[in-house]
């Protein structure tokens, strides 16, 4: 069979042009009986529906993009089928876009904005700067994630990653912990989201009368848990000793691990160890992660629903919501 089209599902479920059209637009007046009728006709034919013909209807496609540095990380993966499910319930389908966090991708997707396939974005930068953000994005309605400063008049969602890291610090402190390192930070150009925990991991040391100490700050060449393993062993074989390691995200936490196993140290009854973000593999490693988690279903849910007021026509100036975070405890920080 050749491609469906709006008629063949009209003449299939026995209605006109006008009602298939309003069901696949979710039009509020069609009743449930007859929305059944119709929704039974395109799944038994397939049809899918014509962007561009929604478009040039409605002036909208019902697809949002969300773009991020690399769909191969846990918490980017773990993000996408949040928004994923919030957004398909509020009747749009997501397109998943990566920039590999080098400034040339950012700027190349804030910049074409999906070249009109797409009603509105989610961003969560890694390199772009507030003024990047300014000077290359569209009139496409915008809502950024995460760490970076946003334009005055753009949307912003995130958490407080000041406060949340120098409570995961001061969790290991309270345990006894003196001796504490910070892991998984770029060697060279900190991102704004590795300067924000390291704040409140430096602000909780000096609060618990601690100086905190240079050489604890153990940076790796790439963010991932191979670069963690290298880091941390590095470390550990110049006769760097500490009683925890605090670690920028839960992939840092997982090589450190590894670090840590190869040489006999024992966790968490000689080193503690913490990670972020709570990825799903956290509770499963050996011993399971202690981890700060981020509320992504509060995440999503905001930043979807100001995403659509701002295709909805709100223009008002860049709101900044903080979603909750709590911190699980597990068995490599008891």
């Amino acid at each position: 069979m050749g491609q469906v089209r709006l008629q063949d599902v009209a003449e299939h479920a026995g209605v006109s042009m006008k009602t298939v059209s309003n069901v696949v637009r979710d039009a509020p007046h069609v009743s449930p009986r007859m929305r059944e009728r119709v929704q039974k006709a395109i799944d038994e034919l397939g049809y899918r529906p014509n962007m561009m013909g929604r478009r040039l209807a409605t002036g909208r496609t019902s697809l949002i993009a969300l773009g991020f540095a690399d769909v191969a990380i846990p918490y980017f993966a773990e993000l996408s089928r949040v928004v994923s499910r919030v957004s398909l319930q509020h009747g749009y389908r997501v397109l998943l876009e990566e920039t590999d966090a080098t400034l040339d991708g950012e700027r190349a997707l804030v910049a074409a904005s999906e070249s009109g396939l797409v009603d509105g974005m989610l961003f969560q930068p890694s390199v772009m700067s507030s003024t990047e953000i300014a000077r290359h994005r569209t009139e496409l309605p915008l809502v950024l994630l995460g760490e970076t400063a946003a334009p005055l008049t753009v949307d912003r969602v995130m958490i407080d990653n000041v406060l949340a890291a120098q409570e995961i610090t001061r969790h290991v402190l309270d345990a006894g912990r003196r001796r504490v390192g910070f892991v998984g930070h770029e060697r060279s150009g900190l991102s704004e989201t590795s300067r924000q925990r390291i704040a409140g991991y430096q602000q909780a040391l000096e609060d618990a009368g601690i100086a905190p100490d240079p050489a604890l700050l153990i940076a790796t060449a790439e963010i991932s848990a191979v670069g963690a393993v290298r880091a941390v062993g590095e470390m550990l074989d110049a006769g760097l000793v500490v009683d925890a390691l605090v670690c920028r995200d839960d992939l840092a936490a997982i090589g450190t691990l590894r670090a840590l196993h190869e040489r006999g140290i024992r966790v968490p009854h000689d080193v503690a160890v913490t990670g972020w973000d709570d990825i799903h593999l956290s509770a499963v490693t050996f011993p399971s992660l202690t981890t700060v988690s981020p509320d992504l279903e509060a995440l999503a849910e905001r930043a979807v629903s100001m995403l659509l007021e701002r295709i909805g026509g709100f223009d008002g100036m860049g709101r900044h919501v903080v979603v909750p975070h709590r911190v699980v405890v597990r068995e490599s920080a008891p």
